[in-house]
């Protein structure tokens, strides 16, 4: 199994601890995927600023049918995520 060194929730400061701040808002908690950015908190904003974009924004394809084609793809390439 892989090991990726990842910041805590406890130990986030500056940009990163409003990131986790605003995932646990979002979701409840700070998810994995997430952490396992964590060393690089500019890139993981951008990274968070697609998957918005992408999931959430408004868009010809209703955000439903987004989802559903996300979990697809998770699913073939096997991702749990």
């Amino acid at each position: 199994m892989a090991w990726i060194e990842q910041v805590d929730a406890q130990q986030a400061t500056g940009l990163l601890e409003k990131i986790y701040a605003d995932a646990k808002k979002r979701a409840g908690r700070v998810f994995n995927i997430l952490k396992v950015q964590s060393l690089n908190p500019p890139t993981l904003r951008a990274s968070m600023g697609l998957y918005m974009q992408t999931t959430q924004a408004e868009s010809p394809v209703s955000r439903a049918l987004r989802e559903m084609i996300a979990t697809v793809v998770s699913k073939v390439n096997e991702c749990h995520y």
